[in-house]
């Protein structure tokens, strides 16, 4: 393998997540949109990007663009929208869609758990009670009759650490909590809730690959000088990227974060309860120490004036290489980057950011990291949480009143790569001719008239 050439058999792919983009969804987010609770209080998901409607026309675009995965979420709502009642229609909806991809040549990559709960959840069976497992348990179940026979690489949990500390310690999505005790209690029931939902995948689908997709970032102490920032930023390192990783390979959960929470938990079958490690990375977080709770300050530095993305972050993709192989050297496990993407509105960005991500990747895999795919966030521009319809991450973009997909320069750039196995610069890949030009026109959709 040369230097610039991806391991014989890697995977390039595209993600998306439910809510964001299937459209009239009634869940805890949807609930909390309309409590005015985005950064704007008039942002509302409403018919997302129809992604619902548009599921084979979404398909074929990911295709157009070389993915031979494409990681999409269940929508736990959807499929079951009252406790205990579950929606059959949906149910083989999902699956028919997951056949069809299938067919198409493209490998399911399907999330259980992005962030969303339905309406029910968090006041009948919320995390941080034991019911939670027993009904993410039931609900798997469900979800493994969808992927039974479908070769799917499964994703029980999107980000665990991002719905802790957003949705029970800063309280800023749902379910809206402040409690330090039951966020541990939580995090606790969701890595069981993993566990249980790894067994019944297991039984119905037999040999199957399942993991968790871990939002990752690199840390780096904003005053170099000073001992607390140093030391925040090595609890950073342990408690938010590895926690839930450490304790779904060697079964017990610990974290120690002064002030705000701690626990040591055993998790019954949580020993090597992965298949892969899947990693988010977006950026780097700069940490600096502050008297008072929750004693902890992070922003993001341009430090070498690459510009921020459009949403504010860092662009700092020798971070990238860096987890990637300390994730192999801590857990040995195969590793899929399950998203990586930039906020780019204006469309220029992308190409060279996928260059210097892919360029760092290439260095890990160098280094002995195990990578096996490659997904992009977003396949299209969407919903994105608390951001609403601001940024735009997507390989192509979405005019959110028409509906319309539009191949971005990106398009070209990473279909060259991902069909070739080969990184190139993007100013050596030409333009596409008209008759190669990826497709970008919106199908028919009633939800567009």
């Amino acid at each position: 393998m040369g230097t610039n050439e991806f391991p014989r058999g890697f995977t390039f792919g595209v993600a998306t997540a439910a809510y964001q983009v299937e459209g009239h969804i009634e869940n805890d987010w949807s609930e909390w949109e309309r409590q005015g609770k985005c950064k704007d209080p008039n942002h509302r998901c409403g018919r997302g990007v129809d992604h619902w409607n548009l599921f084979d026309h979404d398909v074929q675009l990911a295709k157009e663009v070389g993915s031979g995965a494409f990681r999409i979420s269940l929508e736990w709502a959807r499929i079951e929208p009252v406790r205990g009642q579950v929606d059959e229609a949906a149910v083989d909806q999902y699956r028919q869609r997951l056949l069809r991809m299938k067919d198409a040549g493209i490998r399911p990559v399907v999330t259980l758990h992005h962030f969303t709960h339905p309406q029910w959840f968090h006041r009948e069976t919320p995390w941080h009670e034991p019911s939670s497992v027993v009904e993410f348990r039931r609900y798997a179940r469900i979800c493994a009759r969808i992927l039974k026979g479908l070769d799917a690489l499964v994703i029980t949990f999107n980000e665990p650490m991002v719905l802790l500390l957003g949705g029970y310690i800063q309280g800023v999505i749902p379910p809206g909590l402040t409690d330090g005790h039951k966020s541990m209690l939580a995090l606790g029931n969701i890595a069981r809730s993993h566990v249980a939902a790894r067994e019944e995948i297991l039984r119905e689908c037999g040999r199957c690959e399942v993991g968790i997709s871990q939002n990752m970032l690199a840390f780096r102490p904003d005053r170099w000088w000073h001992p607390l920032d140093r030391a925040l930023t090595r609890l950073a390192f342990d408690n938010y990227n590895h926690a839930f990783h450490r304790a779904l390979t060697d079964g017990e959960l610990r974290i120690q974060m002064p002030g705000l929470a701690s626990t040591r938990q055993r998790i019954e079958g949580g020993r090597d309860s992965v298949d892969f490690m899947g990693i988010n990375y977006y950026t780097r977080a700069h940490l600096r120490f502050v008297p008072k709770p929750p004693f902890l300050q992070f922003q993001y530095r341009d430090v070498h004036n690459r510009g921020l993305t459009d949403i504010g972050w860092e662009d700092y993709s020798e971070g990238f290489s860096h987890l990637l192989v300390e994730l192999h050297q801590k857990y040995g496990k195969p590793i899929w980057v399950t998203e990586n993407g930039i906020d780019d509105r204006q469309g220029d960005r992308r190409p060279q950011y996928l260059y210097n991500h892919w360029s760092q990747m290439l260095s890990a895999v160098r280094q002995g990291a195990d990578v096996r795919g490659y997904l992009y966030w977003s396949l299209m521009d969407n919903f994105e949480w608390l951001e609403g319809w601001g940024p735009r991450f997507g390989l192509y973009s979405v005019d959110f009143e028409t509906l319309e997909r539009r191949a971005t320069p990106a398009c070209h750039y990473f279909r060259r790569v991902a069909q070739s196995g080969v990184l190139v610069e993007p100013g050596r890949v030409l333009e596409p001719s008209k008759s190669e030009e990826p497709m970008a026109a919106v199908a028919t959709s009633s939800a567009a008239l």
